[in-house]
């Protein structure tokens, strides 16, 4: 498959990456938002999800060890134990449910979620046990779908008026470090993960780990106000990329 590949579509994958790698190591999330619209423009979508697993797992343990000891763990297995059940099932619409269709539900999602955070509204105190569930299922469901299992918890973490972006971030990457395993697992048990995607992922690897360092310095001269109005843009810029109308101009 890297063979049949032509420049202009290995550019798209590599500048998604490029792009996806600078807005993940600023906020600790959005890899996924930024490079399935433009992988899936040029790739198979289970084929863009197996590349999107290969790039991003090496980083996801790296960053999700150093930030365990800061993370709420008990919300993030909780998360975590709802989200596993619920990926296979979102695996299975990916293969199996027509990809436009998908595409327009979750780009409707994503948008009116969008307008929610920007509403100003905020829940507060701490979350309870039914509404964790509920975002950890959605989380699987879309990581399954499009590998935007950060969307929800984006969303779950960034409306809440106690949490700062530091807890945020710390808990994000402690939630990937450990959906790596499971999803990696479930990937290859249905033969999505192979040499090919293996070969186009490490091809533009480099750009993403790059611009994943960039991003993390980043943060750490934002402030919290800035840290959400670029993660509430990033999300915006995912919705409009992922829908089906722009495939055109993508391409």
């Amino acid at each position: 498959m890297l063979a049949t590949l032509s420049p202009h579509d290995w550019l798209v994958v590599a500048l998604g990456a490029a792009f996806g790698g600078l807005t993940r190591g600023f906020t600790g999330f959005g890899f996924a938002m930024i490079f399935m619209p433009l992988a899936a423009s040029v790739l198979p979508p289970p084929v863009a999800l197996a590349v999107i697993w290969t790039i991003d797992a090496p980083f996801a343990l790296y960053l999700g060890t150093r930030a365990y000891p800061d993370a709420d763990k008990s919300g993030v297995f909780t998360l975590l134990a709802a989200a596993t059940v619920m990926f296979p099932v979102g695996l299975y619409a990916l293969i199996h449910v027509d990809a436009l269709v998908v595409r327009w539900i979750i780009s409707g999602l994503v948008i009116a979620a969008v307008v929610m955070l920007a509403s100003g509204w905020r829940y507060r105190g701490r979350p309870g046990l039914p509404l964790t569930l509920s975002v950890g299922s959605l989380s699987g469901l879309f990581n399954g779908l499009a590998s935007l299992s950060g969307l929800p918890l984006a969303l779950f973490w960034l409306s809440s008026q106690s949490r700062q972006p530091a807890e945020i971030r710390a808990d994000m990457q402690t939630f990937f470090l450990f959906s790596t395993f499971v999803s990696g697992a479930i990937l290859a048990w249905r033969g999505i993960l192979t040499v090919e995607t293996l070969m186009i992922a490490l091809s533009v690897m480099p750009a993403y780990g790059a611009m994943l360092y960039l991003g993390t310095r980043g943060y750490r001269i934002a402030s919290e106000t800035t840290f959400r109005r670029i993660a509430y843009a990033i999300i915006a810029l995912a919705a409009i990329l992922s829908l089906p109308v722009l495939d055109g101009w993508i391409r």
